[in-house]
């Protein structure tokens, strides 16, 4: 009984801790902490494409987003300044992944929000349900290590578990110097 309430104590205590150990299907997530990323390539909004195969070796966030998502713009300019422009020279990518909207709109999006991090086209959301459940809301960051197994998984924004992220990611540059 006393390591029950212990355990229900730390949780309330640390609700970044209780969100990456909560099972994943009640954020929507297909996915988890542990698993390697499933493999799919990402048509970049300049032509290009890139699969997660071929980034491996770097840090990488998948944000899932799209321009009518309210909580999508209030999260973005944060991963634009605390986590693009800081670390972008380094081993890592950051990729907008835009739900569903065609590549006029997402160019319009990218501008209007001010977020210079490389964006990609999710049409039909096929990428999107490959790491969440038909029906699951976007704002949703994935982080994924050098390794290709996912680390740290994000569901709206909350400021807690924004900062858990970027500490995450800062560790895992660290560690990959």
């Amino acid at each position: 009984m006393k390591v029950l309430v212990l355990f229900a104590g730390l949780l309330f205590l640390n609700p970044v801790l209780f969100s990456q150990t909560t099972a994943n299907h009640d954020r929507g997530y297909r996915v988890h902490v542990g698993e390697m990323a499933p493999s799919v390539v990402l048509p970049l909004i300049n032509g290009d494409t890139v699969s997660l195969q071929q980034l491996r070796g770097k840090v990488v966030v998948l944000q899932f987003t799209a321009s009518w998502c309210s909580v999508c713009r209030r999260e973005m300019p944060h991963l634009e300044s605390e986590i693009w422009q800081q670390f972008k020279n380094k081993n890592f990518i950051l990729i907008g992944v835009d739900y569903d909207e065609p590549l006029a709109k997402v160019e319009a999006f990218r501008k209007e929000m001010k977020v210079t991090y490389p964006f990609a086209l999710d049409p039909g959301a096929r990428i999107f349900h490959h790491f969440a459940v038909k029906g699951a809301g976007v704002t949703r960051n994935v982080v994924i290590d050098p390794s290709g197994k996912i680390v740290f998984l994000t569901r709206l924004y909350d400021v807690q578990e924004f900062e858990a992220m970027k500490k995450k990611i800062a560790s895992l540059l660290q560690d990959n110097q």
